[in-house]
Parts: structure tokens; C-alpha cells; sequence
């Protein structure tokens, strides 16, 4: 096979590879996506937790409530680019969400990846769930576990030190096919469920106190 053929057959692979991506964020407006935040039913006159500054997606932390996408997804890699902008906090990404306001009044059911400083990569199940190994280490003590208000719901990550400093980017990786979900951060593995009780659904960015920025949001499916 000559040269310029094995060219154009490659660049054309790499090309569909690549329009196999899907930029959920397109920096400019938050286009495919809806809030969902209890006090803003309450008053309409609060300032919306979520927003575009400098072509990048914000999460001003409050009110609390979500940003979810319009669709549902089943089976894909999804690439977050984030940092906390000033002190550090709390957020996360839910995948598989679905029926909203389902637990506190505030969180859609779903299968919750913390980005918590800290804690970024821990499991929450909400109304929704996940097994890992060594459930008791991690999960606590197998009596307390539940998906509901009151219940041992964090399922801890396996790693200590793989977030950036403050201020720097961080690179989440969450990979979901079948009813396992994966997770990386910055290239360590951090998580890796089986058995979610959920395998489709909304993705949700949180607003939880803490100002977060995004600067990348991709899908990619999964064959």
C-alpha cells in the first residue's frame, strides 16, 4: 500500500476519533445544560450559582444546587478540568442522575464523584448504589450502610496526595460502562465501583459552598 494512501487512512481514523468527542462546555454560554437550585424557588431575586467568566464555567458555590445537562449519557469517558479559585471546598460531578431534589431537598439521585479538596475521587451514593472492594475499610461498618438520609453514604478513594496545590489545575477522568464507574485524578487511579445501581443519566456539576472553575467538560463515548 503506498505512502499517501496509509496517510489518509490514518489521518482519517484520528479524525473520527476525534469527532467522537463531545464538548459538553463550549465556552461561551451554558447551552445544553439547567440549573436546579431549591432557593431560587424560594426567591428569584438570588444570583444564579452558575456562569460563564473568562470562557470558563463557574460554580460560585451559592446558592447550592446543580447544573445538570439537558441529556442523558450511558457508557462514555468524561474529562473535567477544574480548580477551586480561591479558598478550597466542596463540589463534585453526579453521574447517572436522574429523579432531582431526591435526597435533602437538594440532590438529584445519583452517584456522586467528590472533588472536595482533599477528598477528591471519594464515592457518595445518592439514592443510588456502588460496591468497591474492601467495602468495610472503606465504607464503614457494613449495618450503617444505606442511600438515604442518615446512612453511611461515602465510600473513601484510594489515594492520598494526587490533587494539584490551590490554584493549579486539576484533571478528573470519569469513565462509566455497564455499572462500573472508574475515576482518576491527575493520572492516579483514585476509584473503581462495580455493581452501580444506575448505569444512565444526567451528568450534574455541584454548587456546595466553595467557588470552582471548569475549564474543560468532554464526553467521549464508549463502544
Amino acid at each position: 500500500m503506498k505512502k499517501p494512501v496509509l496517510i489518509a487512512i490514518f489521518t482519517h481514523f484520528w479524525l473520527s476519533l476525534a469527532a467522537q468527542e463531545i464538548d459538553l462546555f463550549n465556552g461561551k454560554n451554558l447551552d445544553g445544560w439547567y440549573m436546579d437550585v431549591p432557593d431560587l424557588d424560594r426567591d428569584s431575586k438570588l444570583r444564579k450559582p452558575f456562569l460563564v467568566r473568562d470562557g470558563k464555567l463557574v460554580s460560585l458555590g451559592t446558592p447550592n444546587g446543580h447544573l445538570l445537562t439537558e441529556k442523558e449519557f450511558e457508557n462514555y469517558r468524561l474529562e473535567v478540568e477544574y480548580r477551586f479559585a480561591g479558598k478550597p471546598g466542596n463540589c463534585g460531578v453526579l453521574v447517572h442522575a436522574s429523579r432531582p431534589r431526591a435526597l435533602y431537598g437538594m440532590f438529584p439521585q445519583s452517584i456522586e464523584v467528590q472533588m472536595m479538596h482533599e477528598n477528591a475521587g471519594d464515592f457518595w451514593c445518592i439514592v443510588e448504589d456502588i460496591q468497591v472492594e474492601h467495602m468495610e475499610k472503606r465504607r464503614g461498618p457494613k449495618e450503617n450502610w444505606g442511600i438515604t438520609e442518615g446512612k453511611e453514604r461515602r465510600i473513601i478513594n484510594l489515594t492520598d496526595g494526587s490533587e494539584k496545590p490551590l490554584g493549579e489545575w486539576n484533571r478528573m477522568v470519569i469513565e462509566c460502562k455497564a455499572d462500573r464507574i472508574t475515576v482518576w485524578v491527575n493520572g492516579d487511579l483514585v476509584n473503581d465501583g462495580f455493581g452501580a445501581t444506575a448505569r444512565r443519566g444526567k451528568i450534574a456539576l455541584q454548587a456546595e459552598g466553595a467557588e470552582v472553575e471548569f475549564r474543560k467538560v468532554v464526553l467521549t463515548p464508549l463502544q
